[in-house]
């Protein structure tokens, strides 16, 4: 379950343009129109040529646009009723005269009177189009005016090929309209999130773990990214789809976690261990052991990362995550003094609808002065909330000091 409120009450203005994969533009109507925003089409006259008009009325409720002089203001007034204009998929054609400033139909004129920051393009053809220097020269031109693109990706093409033309994924592209929609008070924040399990071996296929599924820290991801901070992610093994346009660092064990926290810190400002790290190792043993052995398992205390961080004379706002079973809140206060952390996030895994392998969950977000209890809400809004309190304290600390 995703937390999309921003695009509740936005008007995006949807350009469909005359690609193979304009059918997948379906989906992303229909899904804005699920997270409560309007939506109005634009036809280009090759768009008409796929998929039939009534497609769009029937999942969007409002009648597309296609003629320029149907009504002749339309395209002014498209353009200031809308917060974004997203055109989705995008030829080489319509690329080609949005750098230009050619305005010969109704979705050029329209593009003429966006702001360009608010105009997101995602581009779907031929590899060979794609990389043609005409288009790549007409993309970096609409790029330095603050037109801003997602993808395409490098994948198998409806012509039977394979490269980079494929229109991003849905997901994705949702993801980047939120993002430009969004509030950018985190610009100029580098946020690293841990997330998800680690592993630590017993033998070449068997390991210890648990249960995280690397929601809450991909959440937090998601959201910082979203309100303009540089995100970089280290995660176990999870099998979410990373957030767009966060950089995604895998992992398998708590070491080699330790190695990559470590290695990036000097650079971070705010540090999200929401990661579940094994509390215990064990010695590795070569090969696959048989199920007729007897074994014994000697276990060890994997390192203390956040621990280690928490005593850098030099550090990032830290936060740590406590997923206990019940709500101690006493031991949750000791853990963040003796750890030197900022903030703490506890959180009862007992709880239904809370804690591992779901969407929501409800915490007690602890520093040294406060508690201050959520409800029981999606991950992402979760994310919200740690995150204002971040910004908060942060703000405070910087005006005392």
């Amino acid at each position: 379950m995703r937390d999309r409120r921003i695009l509740k009450n936005k008007n995006v203005l949807l350009g469909l343009t005359g690609s193979v994969a304009i059918y997948r533009s379906v989906e992303l109507a229909r899904r804005l129109i699920e997270a409560g925003a309007r939506v109005d089409v634009i036809f280009t006259e090759a768009a008409l040529k796929f998929i039939n008009p009534l497609l769009i009325e029937s999942v969007t409720g409002r009648k597309p646009y296609s003629d320029t002089f149907q009504f002749p203001l339309s395209h002014i007034e498209l353009s200031q009723n809308s917060d974004i204009m997203v055109v989705a998929p995008a030829t080489a054609n319509i690329i080609g005269k949005f750098a230009s400033g050619i305005a010969d139909d109704l979705l050029s004129t329209a593009f003429l009177a966006m702001p360009p920051g608010k105009v997101l393009i995602a581009p779907g053809m031929n590899w060979r189009m794609y990389e043609n220097p005409a288009v790549q020269e007409n993309i970096n031109r609409l790029r330095a005016r603050g037109v801003k693109f997602i993808g395409p990706e490098k994948g198998p093409l409806c012509c039977g090929e394979e490269g980079y033309g494929r229109l991003s994924d849905i997901e994705d592209i949702l993801q980047e309209i939120e993002n430009l929609l969004s509030d950018k008070d985190m610009k100029g924040f580098k946020v690293l999130v841990t997330a998800g399990p680690t592993r630590e071996y017993i033998d070449t296929v068997r390991f210890i773990s648990n249960r995280s599924s690397g929601k809450m820290g991909f959440a937090l991801a998601r959201i910082a990214r979203q309100r303009g901070a540089d995100v970089t992610v280290v995660s176990g093994p999870v099998s979410l789809r990373p957030p767009h346009g966060v950089k995604v660092i895998k992992i398998e064990t708590t070491s080699e976690l330790k190695e990559a926290v470590m290695c990036l810190i000097p650079d971070i400002d705010i540090l999200f261990m929401a990661a579940a790290p094994a509390d215990f190792t064990c010695k590795k043993e070569p090969g696959k052991l048989k199920r007729t052995q007897t074994i014994s398992l000697e276990l060890q205390p994997t390192v203390d990362i956040i621990a280690q961080v928490g005593r850098l004379s030099r550090r990032p706002f830290l936060v740590g995550f406590a997923a206990e079973t019940s709500e101690d809140i006493d031991s949750a206060k000791q853990k963040l003094l003796q750890k030197g952390l900022d903030m703490i996030v506890l959180n009862n895994i007992s709880e239904p609808g809370a804690g591992f392998e779901v969407d929501t969950n409800r915490v007690l977000i602890i520093d040294r002065d406060s508690v201050e209890p959520t409800e029981l809400l999606p991950k992402e809004e979760i994310a919200s909330i740690i995150i204002d309190r971040v910004l908060k304290k942060m703000m405070l600390a910087r005006e005392v000091s």
